[in-house]
């Protein structure tokens, strides 16, 4: 039988995993969140300009075209309007936790996988170069 038949026990213990993830309360905020602000035409118009603009900037900035100062500060002020939404807000902080949470998850199979055992602290500290990576926010978090 593979490891990824219907019937194994590893995709049973994953259908359990995602069982456990979408019964969360925290999870469910998240997504509640997301479903907000993608029901919200004014918000994702508003998000998707901003971020149209930004890659616009990037792309010039990249090209070696020199920002002008109306530019930046159109962008700006554009963005910190953006910040003002809180359907926005909270769409991107759902989005950054879920994200976040997929990373955790993937690089905990991901070395279960390269050692052939369950992963220990330690082991996350020798996968991120010396840092556990639990802190978040630039520090180290162990």
């Amino acid at each position: 039988m593979s490891l990824i038949a219907d019937d194994s026990t590893i995709m049973a213990k994953t259908k359990d995993l995602c069982s456990s993830i979408v019964e969360e309360s925290e999870f469910k905020t998240l997504q509640e969140s997301v479903e907000k602000f993608l029901g919200n035409d004014e918000a994702r118009l508003q998000y998707q300009s901003v971020h149209e603009r930004g890659e616009e900037l990037n792309h010039k900035q990249r090209s070696g075209v020199e920002l002008s100062e109306a530019d930046i500060s159109a962008f700006e002020e554009a963005r910190e309007e953006l910040l003002k939404n809180e359907v926005v807000t909270n769409f991107m902080e759902a989005q950054r936790e879920l994200q976040t949470l997929q990373m955790a998850i993937g690089k905990y199979v991901g070395l279960t996988l390269e050692l052939g055992r369950v992963p220990d602290e330690e082991d996350f500290v020798a996968a991120n170069g010396g840092c556990c990576g639990g802190g978040g926010g630039g520090g180290c978090g162990c």
